[in-house]
């Protein structure tokens, strides 16, 4: 499964890079495939790898505020694996055609 999350921690101003950057330390030391980007982390793996990963970035995030927003999609698609390389890969292949 592929999930695509972001945690943005609530009522401490507008300069929240900090507590974020926390949350995608907890995700890059995970080991797990993973791409972060302006809006969202992505995390690939089964369900029972990356829901705790996720859980620990959250974690990482409530030390800076005791309110948190999650937001989380998930594509659980069986026997798919490499989905983060492989679905830019099409698109890639799409724009270019």
């Amino acid at each position: 499964m592929i999930a695509a999350f972001s945690v943005t921690p609530l009522g401490i101003g507008e300069d929240v890079g900090e507590a974020v950057a926390a949350a995608v330390k907890v995700v890059r030391e995970s080991g797990l495939p993973n791409r972060t980007d302006a809006m969202f982390t992505s995390i690939e793996g089964d369900w029972d790898e990356v829901m705790p990963v996720i859980k620990r970035a959250i974690d990482a995030v409530k030390a800076y505020s005791g309110r948190v927003s999650t937001v989380i999609k998930i594509d659980d698609r069986e026997g798919v694996t490499g989905g983060l390389t492989t679905k830019l890969e099409s698109l890639e292949r799409h724009l270019a055609g």
